[in-house]
C-alpha cells in the first residue's frame, strides 16, 4: 500500500478530534496530512504523531496544490454540501460524516461491515448517522439470514451526539447550572427530542434512522418506526431494537450469528448481569449486542439492545474504516 496524502475537514471539532486520535492508533501509511477548519479555528496548532501542524481555513484556494487524495469530513452538513463537491472536483475522495449526502441517490451510504463495496468508484461517500450505524451492524446478519418485515427503534443517546454543546450542558447541569443548548436541563432528565420536529411529529433524527436503515440494507419495503431520546450520559448510545423477521428462527442460531459477525461483540449473560452498557463500550471499536430474547408478541420476533461509542464507531471510526476499505 503506497503512502497517501490525507486531509481532515473540521479537524478541531469533537468528531474531527476523534478522527485524529484514531488515525494515530491505526496503521494507515500517511505521507502528508492536512488539517482544515473554519476561520475561527484556523491558525491553531495540532500535535499529530509527535509533530506540530497548523490548522488552515477550509477554502478552495487552500485545498489547491497539495495533491490531497482523500479527505475525512467532520463538517456540519451545510458546510459539507458546499466544500465536498469542490474537493471532489479536485480529484479528492471525500468520506463525509455529515447528513448532507446520505439520502442522495447517487451517493453511497456505507458501513464497511455491510456494504463496503458500494464505496468503490465514488468521489463522495456518506457515512450514516451514529445510531443507524450501531443498529444496522447487528440487523444485517438477521436480514441476510431471515429477512425483516418490521423494525422498532428506541434510542437512549449520549450527549456527545450533540457535540461540545451537549457535553457542556450536562456538565453544567450536574452542578445545578442553567442549560444553554438543550430546551430543558439534561442532567437527571431524559429528553424525547433529538434534532428538529417534522410536521408528522417525528424528529429528523428518528427519520434518519428509518430512511438510512432502508438504504443501507437495500430494502425500501421494511416497515420501520423510531423514537429517539437524549439521556444524561456522556458517551455511547444504546438502541433497543425489536425486529419481526420474514422467516422463523431458533434463538440459539441468532446468538451464533452475532458471535461470528465482524464488528460485533456478543455480550449477553443475564444470569451474571452481563449486558451492554455505555460504561462498557466507550472507547471500543465494536458494537456490543445483548439482552437477546424472543419477542412473544409477534410470530417471528427478536428483541435486543445495541450499544456503541457514538463518536467513535458511530462517527469517526466508520469513516476511517471506509478509507481503509478503499485503500485495500
Amino acid at each position: 500500500m503506497s503512502k497517501i496524502n490525507l486531509a481532515i475537514f473540521g479537524a478541531t471539532g469533537l468528531v474531527g478530534q476523534k478522527m485524529r486520535s484514531i488515525l494515530e492508533e491505526r496503521s494507515i501509511d500517511i505521507e502528508n496530512i492536512y488539517f482544515f477548519s473554519s476561520a475561527n479555528s484556523a491558525g491553531k496548532t495540532i500535535i499529530f504523531k509527535g509533530e506540530e501542524y497548523t490548522v488552515e481555513e477550509l477554502t478552495e484556494e487552500n485545498l489547491k496544490g497539495k495533491n490531497i487524495q482523500y479527505a475525512l469530513c467532520a463538517l456540519d452538513s451545510h458546510l459539507s454540501l458546499k466544500f465536498s463537491p469542490i474537493a471532489a472536483k479536485m480529484g479528492i475522495t471525500v468520506i463525509d460524516n455529515s447528513s448532507g449526502f446520505r439520502m442522495h441517490d447517487d451517493k453511497p451510504l456505507v458501513v464497511p461491515e455491510i456494504n463496503g463495496d458500494k464505496a468503490l468508484g465514488h468521489k463522495i461517500i456518506a457515512s450514516p448517522n451514529c445510531s443507524t450505524i450501531q443498529s444496522v451492524v447487528p440487523l444485517y446478519p438477521i436480514y441476510r439470514e431471515y429477512g425483516i418485515k418490521r423494525i422498532i427503534f428506541s434510542t437512549y443517546q449520549a450527549v456527545s451526539g450533540s457535540g461540545v454543546n451537549g457535553i457542556e450542558d450536562l456538565k453544567t447541569g450536574m452542578w445545578n447550572g442553567k442549560n444553554r443548548f438543550y430546551p430543558y436541563q439534561i442532567s437527571g432528565n431524559a429528553l424525547p427530542h433529538i434534532d428538529d420536529f417534522l410536521e408528522d411529529g417525528y424528529s429528523k433524527e428518528e427519520m434518519k434512522m428509518v430512511n438510512e436503515t432502508r438504504k443501507i440494507l437495500g430494502d425500501q419495503e421494511i416497515k420501520i418506526t423510531a423514537t429517539a431520546v437524549r439521556i444524561p450520559v456522556f458517551e455511547s448510545h444504546m438502541v433497543s431494537i425489536a425486529v419481526e423477521t420474514e422467516k422463523p428462527f431458533e434463538l440459539k442460531d441468532v446468538f451464533e450469528l452475532f458471535d461470528k459477525e465482524e464488528g460485533i461483540v456478543l455480550y449477553d449473560d443475564v444470569k451474571n448481569n452481563i449486558y451492554p452498557m455505555p460504561i462498557v463500550t466507550t472507547g471500543k471499536d465494536e458494537v456490543y449486542v445483548g439482552r437477546i430474547r424472543r419477542d412473544h408478541s409477534v410470530e417471528n420476533g427478536i428483541n435486543f439492545i445495541s450499544v456503541a461509542d457514538n463518536t467513535r464507531k458511530g462517527a469517526a471510526l466508520n469513516t476511517i474504516q471506509i478509507l481503509e476499505y478503499l485503500l485495500k
